[in-house]
């Protein structure tokens, strides 16, 4: 499964993709931070005028630039950052996402690959079981109509190793996909644990746990501070920003040099509007990291009972029903071949069987996935 992983944090499309949206976030900075260029004007009349004209020719050169005030840098580079630290837990979710979509379809497949071992073993036994029968049949020992209805059962066999077939088959197919490749391999196996192992941890430390690692929590909490950082650029958005330029001038003989400032007098647009809105906005990321704090809790305390349920009905399968079956499919069987039992009981221990060994693999299956939602619920490995 930690192999499944592996391939999937370096080849999953979906993973590199959010990888890259993280650089390209990360970029902004760089447009955060940049100053203001400064400007270069020109200017020039009669220029086809001589010296000793009444009215000469003139020409002006120009340099100046706007001055930011308010630390409007400053703030923009803090936003910036804050949300390149956003993208990278929304990158982390997107990473925990996918993971979790691996260990599920690793787990459907070990689970697939057991029932279709199951199902090849039940048919093989049974068309052993079948080809006595008819033996029996043909010696007279046993009556037609039983015979057929032994055929009859051999049906719901075939139906069970088609089915698992076709299930493993598209559970290797989702695995693959999620591995990063591009087409289905037929030669594609896994090998891994069909019975759950426990897990040491309580639900409070795994709420801990949750707490301290979530992404999504960490990406409500970068918010915040996206948000505190637009409260300050809106007010420094509100303050005026000068323009200052130097300029040289000669007309006709004469030189002279000059500069202009000049700066928008803030009587009515002081940036009121965005100054309000972001204070809002930034109330509203801190309700929501409550919310976030408080679904982090609720995921974890759901998916423990999840675990804890069906780890005891797994065990109950693994350490007492699963036997159970079996003896009593044995001494069915015995019984019947040695004329002990009716048909009727057979056939009935049969489904018992089989229903029994369907119902572990699936308690099984849900203890797998509740271990998965437990490492997802709180971005941790609870089992590697």
């Amino acid at each position: 499964m930690q192999q499944a992983v592996d391939i999937a944090r370096a080849k999953n499309p979906s993973i590199l993709a959010a990888q890259q949206n993280l650089l390209s976030v990360k970029a902004q900075e760089i447009q955060a931070g940049v100053r203001q260029n400064p400007y270069f004007a020109a200017s020039g009349g009669n220029l086809t005028e001589p010296d000793s004209n009444g009215n000469p020719y003139d020409l002006s050169l120009g340099v100046g630039r706007l001055f930011e005030r308010g630390e409007k840098r400053r703030w923009r580079l803090d936003s910036a950052r804050s949300t390149t630290a956003q993208t990278d837990a929304q990158l982390q979710l997107t990473i925990q996402q996918t993971i979790f979509a691996v260990r599920q379809a690793f787990t459907n497949f070990i689970i697939a690959k057991a029932a279709k071992k199951l199902a090849d073993d039940n048919l093989a036994d049974y068309k052993k079981e079948l080809d006595i029968s008819h033996d029996r049949y043909q010696a007279g020992d046993i009556a037609k109509l039983d015979f057929e209805r032994l055929d009859l059962q051999l049906a719901q066999f075939e139906t069970d190793e088609s089915n698992a077939i076709t299930a493993a088959q598209q559970a290797s197919d989702q695995l693959q996909v999620l591995l990063g490749y591009d087409r289905p391999r037929t030669h594609f196996d896994i090998v891994g644990d069909v019975v759950p192992p426990p897990i040491p941890n309580s639900m409070d430390d795994l709420e801990q746990k949750g707490l301290a690692a979530r992404p999504d929590l960490k990406a409500a909490v970068a918010g915040v501070a996206i948000a505190d950082a637009g409260i300050k650029l809106a007010y420094a958005n509100g303050t005026a920003d000068p323009t200052l330029e130097g300029d040289y001038n000669r007309n006709g003989v004469d030189n002279s040099v000059g500069f202009s400032f000049n700066i928008p007098i803030r009587i009515f647009d002081k940036n009121q509007g965005n100054k309000e809105t972001a204070k809002f906005t930034a109330q509203a990321s801190r309700f929501t990291v409550i919310a976030t704090r408080n679904q982090v809790v609720s995921d974890v305390d759901q998916a423990y009972s999840s675990y804890i349920n069906s780890k005891v009905l797994a065990d109950r399968y693994n350490g007492h029903y699963l036997d159970e079956a079996k003896d009593v499919l044995d001494i069915a069987k015995f019984s019947y071949d040695h004329g002990g039992l009716a048909l009727l009981d057979y056939l009935d221990a049969l489904r018992d069987n089989r229903s029994v060994n369907a119902d572990a693999l699936n308690a099984y299956q849900q203890t797998w996935l509740a271990i998965h939602q437990l490492s997802f619920v709180t971005a941790t490995d609870i089992v590697p």
